[in-house]
């Protein structure tokens, strides 16, 4: 067992190597042990044992001690040759132990991999040996050098290889993830979002066509046609397929000139744009309307698929300017109302539009897909509306007022002509009036409506009230007389008759209205008192719209009583001070001729739908003013403004007809005074005996009065309108009257 095996770093025991090198080493047998137990051949220097840290301390610290003299024995000196002995079985010793010990280390740093064997250690000489000491086991104290002994080098790290099968499952789980986010993306696609996306679609496909509703006729009384819509032509155009704006404007431009298009607007509509919304595509815009039919002839001929010419209309108005201050005017565009009847009733005579929605293709497929989208929604056309007017009447009725008041040169004018029992307005005229069909060439002064929307002094026509009320309240009767001095005064002002009385004259109150007696009527007024005046100034229905169907009627002004200066006992009565319209004097006659009963004055007898089904407008507004008995003594009162000597309205009578009535002069209010010229009316009735209608007549002259210029107007309407309705006179007497008693 003494040649045990001992398991080396190579796996060979000592006597393997032994015997193995002993016959390279043969004159040596200890030879090929040393250089196995050595990790090489005997004859290479060992490497130095590598020291820890503990041992590089104790040698450090042997280092600085003080070097010892060498000690001399006092044993006897032994013999040579045991020394010789002696010494090599040291160094055997030492050489086997240092091997032992560095097979151990290497074997521990490097392993099984054959790293390099660690240097042997350094035979010691017999001088080391001596310095020792000399003897077996005892170690001589001496001095060591401190000596840096170099660490070997580290071998450089391996690059690790690549794992094919890791790369592979990671690039495996990409793929799923990628598969996956497609697959939840496409169930959102097909099911969750589908009709969204295809709705998103189908609208940059859609057209959207307005089918124009045919807006519904003007008629007069009789049926005639006072304006309705003619067959015209518009046209549209896709922008998204148009090649060429700029040569398609040229084309387009020279056919609408003459409509008021522009080439620049051409241009604009024809280039490829976005809706208002900036994100989906403009497919269809409107290039003109209301074109001839011939010239939309011309624009279909030129076959270009991005154009469409279709129906259209446009108003038409047969008698040019005839009564055009009532029925108004439309706007072009869009046939909505702007003016008078058309703006009033314009919800009822512009119908509902219908619509087309189609699907349409694009470059090849540039038209309606057959088997595409396809929603039908009809137009329905407008109503109609039959207003009071008599064509002809007012024809009659605004061809007089303008051959009167263009020599006199008149700033406005109006006549009204109303039925005396139902109010209705059967004719209506304004001067200066304007063009229905072309109003843009009129000024805008000329637009408006002289009867209802224009405001004035009353004057003379309103002292008629004063003795209404006087009548209605029993303060007068029709033989009562009234003492006339020959001027009042009433706060700073001094009122006066022209020609003046002479002071205490006794008068008539048929003498008072036919001479227009200022100081007579201020009398009556002050019987009667402000408070009750008041009260039938707003039963007569001043103060307020009439109501009778045109929008911007004015409602004038009235001064309530806690609201009178010291001169407007004097300036009310004889209507100064006082802001009404010519429908509203007009009513107030009406009321008169009614025996006293107050009829809301109206322009409008039916609505007539597609159908033909009629429907008449909300019942007129009626309140009671005056006893009948009153009224009819009123209108014997008024007839004598027309029959008396020097009476002011003896201009206005017709011979075989007894005609009630009165004049007025007064003046316009302009920013808080009074414009220049005068305000010039007659309001009668006839028969008197049996009022049948009423005509006013106002204009507003440089200079005149109500018996020179209004009076002899309101003869000509007059006769003009009891002629046309066949009114014959009733061939009764007229009453006797007088001015003084």
């Amino acid at each position: 067992m003494s040649e045990a095996r001992r398991y080396t770093p190579r796996g060979r025991s000592v006597r393997d190597a032994s015997v193995e090198a002993g016959s390279q080493h043969r004159g040596d047998p200890f030879r090929p042990a040393l250089e196995v137990l050595q990790g090489g051949r005997a004859d290479q220097p060992r490497e130095q044992p590598r020291r820890t840290d503990p041992q590089r301390r104790a040698a450090a610290a042997r280092a600085t001690e003080p070097k010892a003299a060498p000690e001399r024995t006092a044993a006897a000196p032994q013999k040579a040759p045991a020394r010789d002995a002696q010494r090599k079985s040291a160094e055997r010793d030492t050489a086997v132990n240092g091997a032992a010990r560095s097979g151990r280390t290497a074997g521990r740093s490097t392993g099984a991999r054959g790293a390099t064997p660690a240097k042997p250690t350094p035979r010691r000489t017999a001088k080391a040996a001596q310095a020792r000491g000399g003897t077996r086991g005892t170690r001589p104290v001496r001095k060591l050098s401190r000596v840096k002994v170099p660490r070997p080098p580290r071998r450089p790290k391996q690059p690790r290889l690549a794992e094919p099968r890791r790369r592979l499952r990671l690039a495996t789980v990409l793929a799923l993830l990628m598969f996956a986010a497609i697959g939840v993306r496409l169930v959102q696609l097909q099911l969750t979002d589908a009709r969204a996306y295809a709705a998103a679609g189908l609208e940059d496909r859609l057209i959207k066509e307005i089918l124009p509703a045919s807006r519904g006729a003007i008629l007069d009384r009789n049926g005639k046609i006072l304006v309705h819509s003619v067959e015209t032509r518009f046209v549209t155009v896709d922008p998204m397929v148009v090649k060429d704006p700029e040569g398609l404007a040229d084309k387009l431009f020279a056919v609408l000139d003459k409509y008021g298009v522009t080439r620049s607007e051409l241009v604009r509509k024809l280039t490829p744009h976005k809706r208002e919304d900036g994100k989906t595509n403009a497919r269809f815009e409107y290039l003109a309307h209301q074109i001839d039919v011939a010239d939309g002839d011309r624009i279909a001929a030129m076959n270009i698929g991005a154009l469409r010419v279709a129906r259209d209309e446009r108003r038409q108005i047969p008698g040019y300017d005839l009564a055009s201050n009532v029925i108004g005017f439309t706007r072009k565009s869009d046939l909505s109302g702007q003016l008078g009847i058309e703006q009033a009733y314009d919800a009822q005579l512009r119908g509902v539009d219908g619509l087309h929605i189609y699907e349409h293709g694009e470059g090849d497929l540039d038209k309606p897909l057959p088997q595409g989208y396809d929603e039908l929604r009809p137009a329905r056309p407008g109503s109609s509306v039959e207003l009071t007017l008599e064509a002809d009447l007012q024809y009659s009725v605004q061809n007089t007022l303008f051959e009167r008041m263009e020599p006199l040169g008149a700033y406005f004018a109006s006549a009204i002509v109303l039925d005396a029992r139902t109010s209705e307005v059967m004719a209506m005229a304004s001067y200066p009036s304007f063009a229905a069909g072309d109003p843009g060439k009129s000024p805008p002064e000329q637009l408006k409506d002289q009867c209802t929307a224009t405001v004035f002094d009353p004057g003379s026509v309103h002292k008629a009230i004063v003795m209404a009320a006087a009548l209605q309240e029993g303060i007068i009767t029709p033989t009562s007389t009234v003492t006339v001095n020959s001027s009042v005064k009433k706060g700073d002002t001094v009122y006066k008759d022209h020609p003046p009385q002479k002071d205490g004259t006794r008068m008539t109150i048929p003498g008072i209205l036919a001479l227009s007696s200022n100081v007579g009527t201020i009398a009556v007024a002050d019987q009667l008192g402000k408070d009750k005046l008041y009260e039938y100034q707003q039963k007569f229905g001043l103060g307020a719209r009439t109501g009778v169907g045109l929008p911007n009627e004015s409602a004038g002004q009235l001064l309530p009583p806690d609201k009178w200066t010291g001169s407007s006992p004097g300036s009310i009565p004889i209507g100064n001070g006082v802001a009404t319209t010519a429908m509203q004097m007009a009513a107030v006659y009406a009321t008169i001729a009614n025996d006293g009963l107050w009829v809301q004055p109206t322009l409008v007898r039916k609505i007539i739908a597609p159908d033909g089904k009629a429907t008449r407008p909300a019942a007129q507004q009626t309140r009671r003013v005056l006893d009948p008995q009153h009224a009819q003594e009123l209108r014997t009162m008024l007839e004598g403004v027309t029959t008396l000597d020097e009476a002011t309205g003896r201009q206005a009578s017709i011979p075989g007809y007894r005609i009630a009535g009165k004049t007025g002069t007064s003046q316009v209010p302009d920013k808080g005074g009074y414009a220049p010229g005068d305000v010039v009316t007659f309001i009668g009735m006839a028969p008197a005996e049996a009022p049948r209608y009423v005509v006013a007549v106002t204009a507003h002259v440089p200079k005149g009065a109500g018996g020179s210029v209004a009076a002899p107007a309101f003869k000509e309407m007059m006769a003009l309108t009891l002629s046309n309705f066949g009114v014959v006179p009733t061939g009764t007497t007229a009453p006797t009257l007088t001015i003084y008693p």
